[in-house]
């Protein structure tokens, strides 16, 4: 390992089998917590190569808990998060929008390392328990439209790392390949990410599978479409930017998209805008999102997507949807 550490930190790249194997030898507890240390820090210096990222993905799904979805063909919204930029549980929002219009969702996710609140720290803060019950999981997807799958729970392959990132506190390789192992390994997917060369990494990756894909990435530096200006979007036919009044919108404030101050607080934003209680700008935030997820699943205009995620909201069905998902995993 000090030879591939060497390498790296000399911004040499390595091969798909090299970076499967590194992969594996964690796995097995080959590497001690200050080889693992450094080999999550060398990525947020240099940026990851694709046979990297196809290397390091393949091993963490060879060594993941699979779980079949098949039949539902859902939708996973997930970003890699590391954009310090602190905002609310706006993806998060949008799997369940994205479910309330009628679109399946299994969404991937995680407690927040670089971030105040993660996914699975909102939602378990709510009441929903975490399952790797393959029929558990086909019962909520069934009745609300989504599932979630806590990564933990799908990568035991992992627990050498997840006390060293928590340590760490910083955005490290697998905020970058988080999105990327879905265990239920689904067809469709919506990205997000923290930089424009990620993003032209993650559409070359993507090029080569058969997923529906979108990858988005706000040009003034969020992981998702915050609003506060324009976004680049790649999917499987094109790349193009995607302006606020393209949606009918207005460009928003970065205080108006900022999350709470703790998991409590976190929460109340999260209820508030699934009752239709929020501001404007918040819906219109999660609706955007959500809207790239529709359009992709269901091959229709942004703006026709974007009137059904505001419908979501205002029927409240996906307050139902999250609403059922917790009923089913109490």
């Amino acid at each position: 390992m000090k030879n591939i550490l060497n390498r790296l930190i000399k911004y040499q790249t390595l091969s798909k089998e090299e970076s499967k194997q590194i992969i594996i030898d964690i796995s097995e507890g080959k590497l001690n917590n200050s080889q693992i240390s450094s080999f999550l820090t060398v990525y947020i210096m240099r940026n990851i190569t694709l046979d990297e990222l196809e290397g390091f993905t393949e091993a963490l799904l060879d060594l993941c808990i699979h779980i079949d979805l098949n039949q539902f063909d859902a939708i996973d919204l997930c970003g890699t998060g590391g954009d310090g930029k602190d905002t609310f549980n706006i993806s998060t929002l949008a799997s369940f929008v994205t479910a309330g219009a009628g679109v399946n969702v299994a969404k991937h996710g995680n407690y927040g390392v670089s971030s105040r609140c993660g996914s699975s720290n909102v939602l378990e803060h709510l009441g929903i328990k975490f399952t790797n019950n393959e029929n558990k999981l086909q019962e909520s997807i069934d009745k609300s439209g989504i599932c979630f799958l806590h990564a933990p729970l799908f990568h035991p392959a992992m627990k050498n790392v997840a006390p060293v990132r928590k340590e760490l506190g910083l955005k490290t390789i697998f905020n970058i390949l988080g999105p990327l192992v879905n265990p239920s390994k689904p067809n469709k997917q919506i990205v997000g990410v923290f930089n424009l060369e990620l993003a032209r990494t993650y559409n070359y990756f993507f090029q080569k599978t058969k997923k529906k894909y979108s990858i988005i990435y706000s040009l003034d530096g969020y992981d998702e479409i915050s609003l506060t200006g324009d976004a680049k979007i790649y999917n499987n036919q094109k790349e193009f930017i995607l302006k606020p009044e393209l949606l009918g919108l207005l460009p928003i404030n970065a205080n108006d998209i900022i999350g709470g101050n703790d998991v409590d607080s976190s929460a109340k934003i999260f209820m508030n805008i699934l009752n239709n209680n929020a501001t404007e700008q918040q819906k219109d935030v999660v609706c955007s999102n959500a809207a790239i997820a529709i359009s992709t699943s269901k091959g229709i205009s942004l703006t026709d997507a974007f009137n059904l995620a505001r419908e979501s909201i205002d029927s409240k069905n996906a307050l139902q949807s999250f609403e059922t998902l917790k009923k089913i995993n109490q």
